[in-house]
């Protein structure tokens, strides 16, 4: 079974304007909510693309019934540890006709540290063989190594590891050896605590977080496509294909989700990385999370070659 770990998940609430006047009455055109958390739009694309996941993380009061609701009517599977007190976040997210996007987002309940163990329990309980995907930042009150504890976890248990978290987070993770991480360029620069620009550059710094423990690298450069570097020591760079962007968010959830659908085909790790690049840009294409039918379309575009280390 694949899990995917949401530690703050939200209701996303999209709201769409021709304009936005500041301190004025605006009406929408129109509105859209769903379920959101990047590891949530991982289990939604994992179901998209026929393959099942189970939902952790926190959720409290009515908008977390609504979270479970809405992923449930799309097939996901959840277990959730509900909270007793404080209700989760909602996000309001406002989109303009130009373009032009504002965030306004939730802080979400607090965790107790009572309830984080009953978090580690449940991940102490998963089997040998599974996968566990850790998806997003932690909230505030969270311990920082929080992420490396469960790494600690799975790896006693021999449970592969995915992380997609930014690079305090991250870093706890690499121990352990995790089968796939995926920064984004300006997130790569963060770890490295360097910019790097150059394909040359940008595989140097894949070495390195090879070197730290990660197996299989997967950078993403927006319109520029990605560059991956595997556990086999081969390196590719992928053009990602052309099209009209509508909304990026949960694109590199979308390129960790058809990365690991892939992966447990057995598919070639090239294989499963341009079929992650078709997913992120399907997903940027699209009005929601890609579906099947877009991500195999794209597939077919995506141009790749090896670099020659």
């Amino acid at each position: 079974m694949i899990y995917t770990l949401t530690m703050n998940p939200s209701l996303d609430y999209i709201m769409m304007f021709k304009c936005v006047k500041s301190g004025k009455l605006n009406r929408s055109s129109r509105e859209l909510n769903a379920a959101g958390g990047k590891g949530i739009n991982v289990s939604l694309v994992l179901n998209n693309l026929g393959k099942k996941s189970t939902c952790l993380g926190f959720v409290a009061g009515f908008v977390g019934k609504e979270i479970e609701d809405k992923l449930k009517e799309q097939g996901c599977l959840t277990d959730f540890i509900q909270l007793s007190t404080g209700c989760t976040r909602i996000n309001v997210k406002v989109k303009e006709v130009d373009g032009r996007e504002t965030e306004y987002n939730g802080s979400g309940p607090q965790i107790s540290k009572e309830n984080v163990q009953r978090l580690l329990n449940k991940i102490a309980v998963l089997r040998t063989g599974d996968i566990l995907i850790l998806s997003g930042n932690v909230p505030d009150d969270m311990p920082r190594d929080i992420y490396g504890r469960i790494s600690q976890i799975v790896d006693a248990k021999k449970i592969e590891l995915v992380v997609d978290a930014e690079k305090t987070l991250l870093f706890g993770t690499l121990p352990y050896k995790p089968i796939l991480i995926k920064p984004n360029l300006t997130e790569l620069n963060d770890m490295l605590g360097r910019d790097v620009k150059t394909m040359e550059e940008i595989i140097g710094g894949i070495k390195e977080l090879k070197e730290k423990g990660a197996q299989n690298v997967l950078v993403s450069m927006g319109k520029d496509g990605a560059v991956f570097g595997g556990v086999d020591g081969k390196y590719y760079y992928f053009e990602a294909p052309k099209g009209t962007v509508i909304n990026t968010v949960g694109s590199g959830d979308s390129m960790v989700a058809a990365f690991i659908s892939n992966y447990i085909d057995q598919k070639e790790l090239a294989d499963c990385a341009r079929y992650a690049v078709a997913a992120g840009s399907a997903g940027a294409f699209s009005e929601i999370l890609p579906e099947y039918k877009n991500v195999e379309q794209l597939y077919k575009k995506v141009k790749m070659r090896q670099i020659n280390r």
